[in-house]
């Protein structure tokens, strides 16, 4: 893969107003991956985008970009990044691109890409547009300038997709829910398709003003969701992150169920379901051994992806499994859609705790969360961890461990540091052993 100057791990994002994430930027790049998709002939290209007030702009950057490729345009407004997944199939669309920085601040931004099969870019398209980047701006010919039109139905038809994914039969009439929005993308369809569904639902998070997207709200700050729940004595809690892939839940007695949890409980109520396809689950380098544990328990086969969403679905796809996430609660079900749906978990986690007449704390109250220590240990230069003194302790940490535990011991790919990540059904041995493996690190790196 050639070095990459824009593209990260989930498109492209930093802080508004600095390179690369400004409107002369997002004008060139509109016209690049025009330029890509498009190969010679009309595409079209959907645009959605969050609640932040940098959107309106990036938003016209990028159509004017597009336009003059020679690309079409069609406008989504706010949405979830999911329902431009969706949509960017459904309308035929040669791309979808979202205009958000997720769970980040309102004064960040920036474009995620997915390809016509509402999947994220592959690495070659990714590089050409790239390539396009560095050429000069060039317009085509008037007569094959792009037309842009804004889709008013956009809305609907992913809130009819959502609602899909249940039962035809689904109900959640008597289920006391509160749902936070974060101020972002789910503000309007989220509680739409809640009360469309017969629950009884209490809203937070949902008056965007362009600046409080994610603010002391949403999956990122669960304080005032915790409360609300407690206050309303709820059955569950539900936040979603600014762009709403992601979701994190409070159970009524104000506990955390975060990705992990909803993993393994979907996981579990799938292997009574006839739509369970009877293979295994992907977590990542992060996923508590609890989980692994305890889906071996219960026979059902779990690997490691890396750290990234786009890399647990890509596992997904190699093994030809369905159900895959992270602990931040970006889970994905390939049986529904292509990409991490927040919505669609919450639906999901709804479903199985109506259909099993179980409380959220229950259902996921088989799953044993195994102590995790994790140490950052800052380093000067780029560590060679296999050298005999680091090597030598980290077999002694995995011997010690052995079958209840497993070490996780890696640079960070944005920071000068060593990460040391133990875990263990032992606590106090996982913290002892955490201290004495980043002390040898500290020493030898």
């Amino acid at each position: 893969m050639s070095q990459r100057h824009y593209f990260g791990t989930d498109g492209i994002r930093g802080r508004v107003g600095k390179a690369p994430v400004t409107a002369d930027f997002a004008l060139r790049l509109g016209r690049a991956v025009g330029a890509v998709l498009g190969a010679g002939d009309s595409s079209t290209v959907v645009i959605g985008k969050d609640t932040r007030l940098s959107g309106y702009m990036f938003e016209s950057a990028l159509e004017a970009g597009l336009a003059a490729a020679g690309s079409n345009v069609k406008l989504l407004g706010p949405m979830p990044t999911p329902a431009i997944a969706y949509l960017t199939r459904t309308l035929r669309a040669s791309a979808g691109i979202v205009i958000s920085a997720s769970h980040n601040p309102h004064y960040d931004n920036g474009f995620k890409f997915f390809s016509r099969l509402g999947e994220k870019l592959p690495d070659e398209i990714e590089e050409a547009i790239e390539a396009e980047l560095d050429k000069p701006f060039t317009t085509v010919a008037a007569e094959r300038l792009g037309k842009a039109m804004r889709i008013d139905d956009a809305e609907g038809r992913y809130i009819e997709f959502v609602k899909n994914t249940l039962a035809t039969e689904t109900t959640f009439r008597g289920l006391n829910v509160v749902l936070d929005c974060a101020n972002g993308a789910t503000y309007h369809v989220a509680p739409r398709v809640f009360r469309e569904l017969d629950a009884n639902i209490h809203v937070i998070g949902n008056q965007p003003d362009g600046y409080n997207i994610n603010l002391d709200c949403g999956s990122t700050s669960l304080d005032a969701l915790r409360k609300t729940v407690l206050e309303k004595q709820a059955d569950l809690g539900i936040a979603f992150d600014g762009d709403g892939d992601r979701v994190l839940m409070i159970d009524d007695k104000g506990n955390v169920a975060d990705g992990d949890d909803i993993l393994y409980l979907l996981a579990r109520a799938g292997q009574t379901s006839s739509r369970w396809n009877g293979n295994g689950v992907v977590g990542t380098l992060m996923t508590n051994f609890g989980v692994e544990k305890a889906l071996e328990k219960s026979g059902i086969p779990f690997v490691r992806a890396r750290v990234g969403d786009r890399y647990v679905h890509q596992e997904l796809k190699q093994r030809g499994w369905e159900l895959g996430g992270e602990a931040s609660g970006h889970i994905i079900d390939l049986r529904h859609t292509t990409t991490g749906d927040g919505l669609i978990t919450a639906l999901s986690v709804c479903e199985v705790l109506v259909r099993s007449e179980r409380a959220l704390r229950e259902a996921i109250g088989e799953f044993e969360r195994y102590p995790q220590v994790m140490i950052n240990v800052p380093v000067f230069r780029r560590p060679d961890l296999e050298k005999p003194e680091i090597r030598d302790a980290v077999e002694s940490v995995t011997q010690k461990l052995g079958d209840e535990g497993r070490l996780i011991l890696r640079p960070s790919g944005t920071e000068p540091l060593v990460r040391v990540t133990i875990e263990g059904r032992d606590g106090q041995l996982v913290t002892t052993l955490a201290e004495e493996l980043a002390e040898v690190v500290r020493k030898y790196s």
